[in-house]
């Protein structure tokens, strides 16, 4: 009863933003179904990488090309377990799904139901993370100017987006209420979910360093005040545990990359100068006008984009978000390509509210982010959703 209670309260005292969160994703995903419905009738059909292959996605295309490329594995280890290769991907999302599919009787229908639940926390988590410092309609702009970025459509998706930013998120906001034990656990179910998850750690650390007390303290006191912290790390080694145990290499998560194509490396380091210096080399040597040449340029858009951002999110000292986004941004990048990292920028947060300061300060960015990010947007949907490698 006193758990119905505070349901209640908590309802009540959040109503203008819970219903303001609602509404626009539903506005966004029957946006994004109308434009998944046009893209049928204008973009050809791709085959080799659709939602439950080619059988389930001619019956049902707009409700399978929610689940077109990393999907089939999530379903995958989800219905199966890990199968050779797979280990790429982290097991909490899809052992998630496998958990409560016994509620659904779907795999499909719980991956989805996953993903928008945890878009709908995340973004509440967002608005709140972004109100401790700034005013309500700095944080709603936010959540807008996320949701219209160009592969936002992902958050809709049988993938991790939204679970790992609900998580990244959650364990930001505990952290400046300085609920350390909260940061910890949601920062190991983040390490479990997607490797940069570990970034985390480093960026909260800061954070408790830059709140903690001015007096000094023993080393005892000292790490038994950061100690939960290190939780964040225990769903890494977890899987690095599993992985040495399976397969006889902690890291093979990383070793299997080249195996997903975009010429990534698992076993090299190469610089961001040079992954730029190959995207300008791209940029003129790709056939203009294709599929291809489209996801070249957003890569290559998105990179460009985030250095900027990136840039200005050190100007203004927000330290512990720049180290988890610097280090998000740049980990990726060290497989020598920028592919899928329209994606990954996703869940790089800070730079959203960083526009979201910029548009209620400039008209100029009011105007020209949405004229480029909806386009985008639109084109981004048309080719996932009729199977063609988008992020």
């Amino acid at each position: 009863m006193k758990l119905i209670k505070s349901i209640k309260k908590w309802f009540k005292s959040n109503r203008e933003i819970v219903a303001f969160i609602f509404f626009t994703v539903l506005i966004w995903r029957v946006g994004l179904i109308i434009l998944a419905w046009l893209g049928l009738r204008l973009i050809p059909l791709r085959t080799g990488y659709l939602g439950g292959e080619a059988g389930p996605y001619w019956v049902n295309p707009l409700l399978w090309c929610w689940a077109n490329f990393d999907s089939v594995h999530y379903l995958g280890i989800a219905q199966r377990g890990y199968y050779q290769f797979q280990q790429a991907f982290f097991p909490l999302y899809p052992y998630l799904i496998r958990y409560l599919n016994p509620f659904f009787k779907n795999y499909l229908y719980t991956g989805l139901f996953i993903s928008h639940l945890s878009l709908i926390i995340a973004l509440f988590l967002f608005y709140e993370l972004v109100k401790l410092d700034y005013q309500k309609k700095i944080a709603r702009r936010s959540l807008l100017y996320l949701l219209l970025f160009p592969t936002a459509f992902f958050f809709g998706c049988v993938y991790t987006e939204s679970l790992f930013l609900a998580l990244v998120l959650g364990s930001f906001y505990a952290a400046k209420k300085k609920n350390w034990w909260l940061a910890g656990i949601l920062g190991g179910l983040a390490s479990a979910t997607r490797f940069v998850g570990i970034f985390l750690f480093p960026a909260l650390l800061l954070e408790w360093s830059l709140q903690k007390e001015k007096r000094k303290k023993t080393l005892i006191e000292t790490v038994k005040e950061s100690l939960p912290l290190f939780f964040i790390a225990t769903g890494l080694l977890f899987y690095m545990a599993y992985l040495k145990e399976t397969t006889g290499d902690p890291l093979y998560f990383i070793h299997v990359q080249p195996f997903f194509g975009a010429e990534r490396t698992g076993g090299k380091i190469v610089l961001l100068y040079q992954v730029f210096w190959r995207y300008f080399k791209m940029l003129i040597t790709v056939q203009k006008l294709t599929p291809t040449y489209f996801v070249v340029v957003l890569e290559s858009l998105t990179a460009v984009f985030f250095v900027f951002l990136t840039i200005f999110v050190y100007l203004r000292r927000w330290f512990a978000y720049l180290t988890f986004m610097a280090l998000a941004f740049i980990a990726p990048t060290l497989t020598g390509t920028f592919s899928s990292l329209p994606r990954y920028a996703l869940v790089l947060f800070p730079g959203f509210i960083l526009l979201a300061i910029w548009g209620e300060k400039y008209r100029w960015v009011r105007i020209f982010y949405p004229a480029i990010a909806i386009p985008l947007l639109i084109l981004s949907v048309w080719l996932f959703t009729r199977g063609y490698f988008v992020a």
